[in-house]
């Protein structure tokens, strides 16, 4: 799929209230402008990336927007798992959320079958997990401010 496309997609989806969850592959946010490329991903309505790898900065930089970072377990990647892009993707164990631990990705298929696959959630730390349940960095603050008030 081109940028372009992709872009395209996400709009629809977002027009149509469906969250994304975005596929990639090794050190993914390398090169990025940092910030924005995970402002960017939460704005096309991002809400969980799932990847070989990330770039370290940019990790945090999506837990800080608020966008769940998962890794493939070894072995795994898109293409080993047969996924086109018209899957629906389902997350299962968040509301037991702490650092580093195991989720599983429920991967709907067009053809009516659905494979579990392990996935590891790269919120990393317990403030981490505080920042995600927020919403992203800046909800957590403003809502700690609120509380202040």
């Amino acid at each position: 799929m081109t940028p372009s496309a992709g872009i395209a997609v996400a709009r629809r989806h977002s027009a149509d209230h469906v969250p994304l969850g975005m596929i990639g592959g090794k050190e993914y946010g390398t090169g990025s402008s940092r910030d924005w490329a995970a402002k960017g991903t939460m704005l096309l309505g991002g809400k969980a990336v799932i990847v070989k790898s990330f770039e370290r900065i940019h990790r945090s930089n999506l837990v800080g927007v608020g966008v769940l970072p998962l890794t493939f377990k070894d072995g795994m990647d898109r293409r080993s798992l047969g996924q086109t892009g018209e899957e629906v993707l389902d997350i299962v164990g968040l509301d037991d959320l702490s650092p580093r631990m195991d989720l599983s990705l429920m991967i709907h298929r067009p053809n009516g079958s659905t494979d579990k696959v392990p996935v590891l959630c790269r919120v990393d730390t317990l403030d981490e997990v505080a920042y995600y349940r927020h919403g992203g960095i800046l909800h957590y603050v403003l809502r700690g401010m609120a509380k202040a008030a």
